[in-house]
């Protein structure tokens, strides 16, 4: 069905992937905590500073842009997980075949660790857009309804 050369070609492209996707993991991870401090600070100020000067469109914006960076988190990361979790499983089963269990061990470990770190990234990315969605939908329901008030 596929010559040995594809087949070769395709495992070490894949064989390939396994450091960037765990960079790009940790790299989502430090997002996920740079994100949390800024959710923090939107959360205690930032918002109401922003819904407080009366631009509408500045506000919808920032919340626009924030709850995108969210979302990304929300969707790569657990993907990433879910690649760092494939590509050692590979070669773990055949080190499995071989009877190499030491090999087979930390192909495990390794795809166990990556699916919780892309999870944990995830996760964060889920919670952070949900509040800020919340958040910034009370921001411009108050902008509103002060706006309301003003000319009513």
């Amino acid at each position: 069905m596929f010559s040995g050369i594809s087949l070769g070609i395709m495992h070490q492209i894949t064989s390939l992937l396994l450091t960037p996707v765990i960079w790009a993991l940790l790299f989502f991870v430090g997002l996920a905590i740079y994100e949390i401090g800024i959710s923090i600070s939107e959360r205690f100020g930032g918002i109401a500073r922003l819904r407080d000067t009366g631009n509408r469109e500045a506000l919808l914006h920032a919340g626009k842009r924030r709850i995108e960076r969210a979302d990304f988190l929300t969707r790569l990361a657990p993907m990433l997980g879910l690649m760092g979790t494939l590509i050692p499983l590979g070669p773990g089963l055949a080190a499995l075949g071989d009877g190499e269990l030491r090999i087979l061990t930390t192909a495990m470990t390794v795809a166990f660790d990556t699916t919780v770190i892309g999870l944990l990234a995830g996760m964060i990315g889920f919670v952070l857009g949900r509040l800020r969605r919340r958040w910034y939908d009370q921001a411009i329901h108050q902008l509103n309804s002060t706006e309301i008030g003003q000319h009513g």
